[in-house]
């Protein structure tokens, strides 16, 4: 048996919650205040027979017991799996020797790290030649337990002052090459990579320190500098400050990127925790995808110099996400987020109260530029903006925004999509081949064969994904499932696919892409059309049923606690709205009988 079955076995999903939620019995499930939004009526419910919870107010989300850890403490499943294997008494398989080896190195790294960043804070705190960078700090704002919380520090304007410490610490030279706090000689030996810059240790969703940002005190190029990439920092994927903010990003469901180190300090100094840096980069998927998981509300803020280029660049990475919402906060012309907190705080949260969708933004951005009587200007701004409109995956969004491009240009929507086509069969010529033979595990017990045999179709079956648009990550129940089909949605090739996965969940995969088919599946592509169109209806049947029984439950009880009449007419809504679209999918099963 799998790890992950056995501790579904185990636990209890009432057990797990209660300990977060205050519950109380209501017909044959509970119910409570939802502990992922501010509510004042209970819309929260835990299903005992399905081991399921579901919230019908704000969140309308649910799930399985790695669900809700994951959404409640913020962490990816493999963390939610190893929380609740230790709770269960479950062992999971210890990793490889290879695995080992690498979290060994892994955590050796951030031990280093924690060791540097605490010299640097003593040098900036205590030493006479952090002056210069204490007064650079008084001179922005930045008050002392600011410093403290934020743990800055200091390097000294020498060249083996790190280093000497911490090798009396005990770690060697190659460690600190490994983790990017010394450069090595062309003739031999070591130097400190950080020299009379002040300090910014970069911390990962944990709180472990991954690597440094360093800012000079004198007229040194580059002005800012990072670590180097090593096995724990990677700069394309880090957020500066998401350790700190991450719990106000969940309470606030909405997280404010900045761009710089000081702007995270003015905003969080300034009652704005839900702020994070991108650290000079422009956002990358990798970005997103680490808040991703805290929300799906995303706000930039851009200078309005480069706004512009920078929403298009930034926004493309979120568009790439059909759960994420973004939009843009538009400064002071010349003045960063730093500037306007510390001169204007009123005028900061009225920004941040009054954003503008990304997509508009780059809109009126782009063609606020061109002259759109010149067919050559109509040509560009088409150029422009038909990468982001290709990004988005909601296609009624996307036909919104080839209308309002259409408009914008005075050309016909036709002309557009058809311009858009030709954009994405381009992107699909370019697109590197992906290794797709990978070791192949077996597992013994299935936790829904249906929902695994669909996973297995697209996974082994790649010709398949346009037919799978109607498929949801809603549709899967087991959050491991519903993991794999999320990311299969996001990335084309098993490399992609398997990277970033917990080693429980690899396995998972494997299983997957192992699984053997029929040779009528094997060697007829439309017996296999067949075979997930018949997948993806009774996956939908089971769905709406499902929220059908569980409403008509909730609106039972409600009826008989009293509840008020619109209380009781939206959920009559929702029923009738489940109804609907079950009875769709009845039509659509009677037709392809019929057809058959």
């Amino acid at each position: 048996m799998s790890a992950i079955r056995e501790v579904k076995q185990r636990l209890d999903i009432m057990e797990l919650v209660s300990e977060y939620v205050s519950l109380q019995k209501s017909g044959r499930s509970h119910k409570g205040l939802c502990p992922f939004h501010s509510e004042k009526h209970p819309s929260f419910f835990v299903f005992t027979e399905q081991q399921t919870w579901h919230c019908f107010g704000a969140c309308g989300t649910g799930g399985d017991i790695f669900s809700f850890v994951m959404k409640k403490e913020g962490v990816e499943f493999g963390e939610a799996l190893r929380l609740l294997a230790e709770r269960a008494g479950v062992a999971l398989s210890p990793p490889q020797a290879s695995d080992k080896a690498a979290d060994e190195e892994k955590e050796k790294l951030f031990q280093i790290n924690e060791a540097a960043a605490e010299y640097y804070h003593h040098l900036l705190m205590n030493a006479k030649a952090g002056q210069a960078a204490r007064d650079y700090l008084a001179g922005r704002g930045v008050m002392p337990e600011t410093i403290k919380e934020f743990r800055l520090g200091f390097s000294p304007d020498a060249w083996e002052t790190v280093k000497s410490y911490l090798l009396e610490k005990g770690y060697s030279e190659k460690e600190l090459l490994e983790a990017g706090l010394v450069i090595e000689r062309d003739e031999g030996g070591s130097y400190d990579r950080f020299r009379n810059r002040l300090i910014f240790p970069i911390c990962d969703v944990r709180g472990r320190i991954t690597g440094f940002g360093a800012r000079a005190l004198d007229d040194s190029l580059p002005k800012y500098i990072n670590s180097p990439q090593t096995p724990v920092f990677d700069k394309s994927s880090g957020l500066y400050g998401i350790d700190r903010a991450r719990s106000a990003i969940r309470k606030r469901n909405a997280v404010i990127i900045v761009e710089g180190y000081t702007d995270v300090l003015a905003a969080h100094q300034h009652g704005w925790q839900n702020v994070v840096g991108s650290m000079g980069t422009a956002l990358t998927e990798k970005q997103v995808a680490a808040v991703r998981g805290l929300t799906g509300r995303i706000t930039l803020a851009l200078d309005a110099d480069l706004a512009g280029e920078e929403a298009t660049l930034r926004g493309r990475a979120i568009l790439s996400h059909s759960d994420a919402e973004a939009e843009v906060i538009v400064l002071p012309s010349g003045k960063d987020p730093d500037e306007v907190i510390r001169e204007n705080a009123g005028l900061w949260a009225k920004l941040v109260e009054q954003p503008m969708p990304i997509l508009d933004f780059v809109f009126q951005s782009v063609t606020s530029k061109v002259d759109i009587t010149r067919a050559k200007d109509k040509s560009l701004a088409v150029q422009k903006l038909l990468p982001s409109l290709l990004e988005i995956r909601d296609p009624a969004q996307r036909y919104h925004y080839a209308e309002k491009l259409a408009r914008a240009v005075k050309i016909k929507v036709p002309d557009v999509q058809a311009a858009l086509e030709k954009l994405r069969a381009e992107s699909k010529r370019r697109r590197p081949a992906r290794a797709t033979e990978q070791t192949r595990l077996a597992r013994r017990l299935v936790s829904s064969p249906l929902e695994e045999y669909c996973l297995a179709l697209l996974l082994q079956y790649p010709e398949l994904r346009s037919a799978a648009q109607e498929l949801s990550p809603e549709h899967f129940e087991c959050t491991e499932n519903r993991e794999v089909f999320d990311r299969w949605q996001h990335y084309s090739g098993m490399a992609e696919l398997e990277s970033g996965f917990d080693a429980s969940l690899q396995e998972h995969l494997y299983s997957l892409v192992g699984k053997t088919f029929p040779p009528a599946i094997r060697d007829s592509e439309g017996a296999r059309q067949r075979d997930l169109a018949d997948c993806i209806l009774r996956l939908q049947e089971r769905s709406f049923r499902k929220s059908e029984t569980e409403k008509q439950t909730i609106l039972e009880v409600e009826r008989e606690r009293g509840g008020t009449s619109s209380e009781l007419s939206k959920l009559e809504e929702q029923g009738i709205h489940s109804g609907q679209r079950l009875q769709e999918v009845f039509i659509k099963k009677g037709r392809k009988l019929w057809n058959q």
